[in-house]
């Protein structure tokens, strides 16, 4: 009995330790959906839409798994402090309701909660 239990709590240990192959994968998933969601906001040039597609965003690649998450943390932390890619002078306040839009989206909020009347359907 003890070995059958020894066996299953190894077969589970190593399982779990066996997806680190699908991270890589997630992480680049997670990449490519801030980018669309990224490119939607610049196509639907839709004011007040910035927060749905940040939390958009992070939910999409969140919803990938770990590697995705991590991706959409990376980008989401890049864009709001490095210089010339999302501090655009819009002030701090701004830049942190930002943030919350993506921690919200890559926790799974809805990121329809953001999401500003007559944004089309398509986004």
């Amino acid at each position: 009995m003890k070995l059958i239990l020894a066996v299953l709590v190894l077969v589970l240990v190593i399982e779990t330790q066996a997806q680190w192959y699908r991270y890589p994968g997630q992480a680049i998933g997670g990449a490519k959906d801030m980018w669309r969601a990224y490119q939607d906001m610049r196509q639907a040039n839709w004011k007040n839409s910035d927060k749905y597609f940040h939390a958009r965003g992070n939910y999409d690649a969140a919803s990938r798994g770990p590697g995705g998450r991590w991706a959409a943390k990376v980008i989401s932390n890049a864009r709001e402090t490095l210089p010339g890619m999302g501090n655009t002078g819009r002030g701090r306040a701004d830049s942190e309701a930002d943030q919350a839009a993506n921690r919200w989206g890559r926790n799974g909020g809805d990121p329809n909660r953001y999401r500003p009347k007559g944004l089309p359907n398509k986004y």
